[in-house]
């Protein structure tokens, strides 16, 4: 483990750790309900008026995929110190898909939440990413990373300018991986995951950064030909895209 990501799983660890005293002692409201055919049981709903008692995962999980919460934050606050443990740790079941974990952040509304609470939960973002950018190995993809702070966040810019600011092999890796991932769905002019808000400028803005950014590092890296055109087509509009010798004849 190099200096950068020592520094910066230690900021991650303190991030976690502030989020669980921060939220210590939080209930979901009294009169909270959801149904118990398509939610869970009575039983459980109690487990989330009880402070601080550590859910199964399964319960965990149905908690905050549900987006029916008469009071959202509420129960968000609840399972937060968890939840963020969770996803850390790479146990959110994948074909739920990142963009749905952020959804949950974002019906919280935790940035309007008291001043403590939400620079917590900020400061949890922010160390994740920056800690996923120098991990070689993370447990979440980068890219998976970054859609659920955007999500969180309902924006791209202070992710795409810590990624462009990180430099080295590892960011780099991390870039030439979500390039691959990306690019089909970027040149059929579709966002690469579901938005909860904002999808066409996130995916105006996502490609326009790929098209500047990601070139060179890519390049330098040492990335495949391929990959390199299909980037640059990103920049390209209309029939040049589609009749580009280079094109990949995706088809959508």
């Amino acid at each position: 483990m190099n200096l950068d990501q020592s520094r910066a799983r230690l900021r991650l660890d303190a991030a976690l750790d502030g989020l669980a005293t921060t939220f210590r002692g939080m209930t979901a409201h009294p009169d909270e309900h959801n149904c118990e055919c398509h939610w869970g049981s009575r039983e459980d709903l109690a487990q989330l008026k009880v402070p601080d008692r550590e859910l199964d995962h399964d319960l965990l999980q149905r908690t905050w995929q549900a987006i029916d919460w008469s009071d959202h934050a509420s129960v968000l606050r609840r399972i937060l110190p968890q939840f963020a443990t969770t996803l850390v740790s790479g146990l959110i079941e994948p074909h739920f898909g990142p963009d749905r974990a952020g959804l949950s952040f974002a019906l919280g509304h935790w940035q309007q939440w008291p001043a403590e609470q939400a620079a917590a939960v900020r400061e949890f973002l922010g160390a994740w990413w920056a800690h996923t950018l120098t991990d070689p190995e993370p447990a979440v993809p980068a890219y998976d990373v970054l859609i659920l702070s955007a999500e969180a966040s309902a924006t791209l810019s202070p992710w795409l300018s810590l990624w462009e600011a990180q430099s080295g092999p590892v960011a780099d890796q991390h870039l030439a991986e979500a390039a691959a991932h990306w690019e089909y769905d970027l040149l059929g002019d579709q966002l690469p995951w579901d938005a909860w808000e904002s999808e066409e400028k996130m995916r105006a803005e996502l490609t326009a950064w790929l098209v500047r950014h990601a070139p060179a590092r890519l390049r330098a890296h040492g990335v495949s030909e391929e990959l390199l055109h299909r980037i640059r087509l990103l920049g390209v509009t209309g029939l040049d895209r589609w009749q580009d010798p280079h094109w990949p004849g995706h088809r959508y």
